[in-house]
């Protein structure tokens, strides 16, 4: 499984992409510094798509939207399957659906 780390600071990521720019490579930085050689290539070939230097991927905001369309996505199938269901016997997941949306949380009963 590969280690994960903390995003580095975007100023961090900036200062890595003009020590290239200005002739280092990524294997020279990658000795120097903490992010590894394919890290910083990552980044290099990330601000190529967003200057539109390149257009073989997507852009921050076209992977940001992209992000928010999939959630979106999500959760209008999640409705239409809590609404597909007989309006009058709604399920677990409707009536969970609902008393979020509606902010209201059904009395218990006391004799249960």
């Amino acid at each position: 499984m590969p280690r994960t780390h903390p995003p580095y600071p975007e100023g961090f990521r900036q200062q890595i992409l003009e020590l290239n720019r200005a002739g280092r490579t990524p294997n020279e930085l990658a000795e120097e510094f903490e992010p590894t050689a394919q890290t910083i290539r990552n980044w290099i070939k990330q601000a190529e798509l967003d200057t539109g230097q390149r257009h073989d991927g997507l852009t921050r905001d076209e992977r940001a939207e992209l992000a928010r369309l999939r959630r979106e996505n999500k959760q209008l199938r999640l409705e239409r399957e809590i609404l597909s269901h007989r309006p009058d016997a709604p399920t677990g997941k409707a009536a969970a659906w609902f008393a979020r949306e509606t902010e209201a949380v059904p009395p218990k009963s006391s004799n249960s």
